[in-house]
């Protein structure tokens, strides 16, 4: 929170969603879509966004934003920016 508290979020869901277009957009436009309701430790708020090689394998700027639906139903944005994939130098074998 404001004063730095650990917020409880069991039962909250998180939303991550990634995209290359810069407007907002609906959800089902996004190149990557993570709804997360298991939480690593949420007595302290803290939860875990995994990626796959799958959700990854792409090129270029991506606008992403992470949302949370609190027990209310209310939804609020936590954290948006920009994230860059690049392709690989190398692809090592062994």
């Amino acid at each position: 929170d404001d004063n730095e508290a650990d917020i409880d979020i069991t039962g909250w869901t998180v939303f991550f969603t990634a995209s290359d277009n810069p407007s907002p957009i609906n959800d089902d436009a996004a190149q990557i879509k993570k709804t997360i309701t298991t939480h690593t430790v949420p007595l302290e708020g803290k939860t875990t966004i995994n990626l796959s090689p799958t959700d990854t394998n792409l090129l270029g700027d991506f606008y992403y934003d992470i949302q949370v639906k609190r027990l209310d139903g209310s939804i609020i944005t936590v954290l948006s920016g920009l994230m860059t994939f690049y392709a690989d130098q190398t692809r090592r074998t062994s």
